[in-house]
């Protein structure tokens, strides 16, 4: 069954490719959704994909890449986009 979650990650998170990496992750599992950075120096996103996928997607957004600190991911369920085809990265 597929969950769509809102996700929002705190820490050293901006200027270290933590994005893309987030995108990168997506498209290997097959996740649908998007990420951007906040003004608040987070980063936050919506994710789509089977629970399984999710957690395992959620896991390493939580581990980020080497140059990232993480020190909170917060998630909240949403409503699944019916038709949605790939991650994308917004400013």
């Amino acid at each position: 069954m597929s969950k769509r979650v809102y996700f929002s990650v705190e820490g050293r998170v901006q200027g270290v490719g933590f994005r893309y990496f987030t995108q990168k992750r997506a498209q290997e599992y097959g996740v649908t959704g998007w990420c951007r950075n906040t003004k608040d120096e987070k980063v936050e996103g919506e994710a789509q994909a089977s629970e399984e996928v999710l957690s395992k997607f959620l896991k390493d957004v939580d581990d980020g890449p080497r140059s990232a600190r993480v020190t909170k991911v917060s998630q909240e369920e949403r409503q699944i986009i019916e038709g949605e085809s790939d991650f994308t990265v917004t400013r």
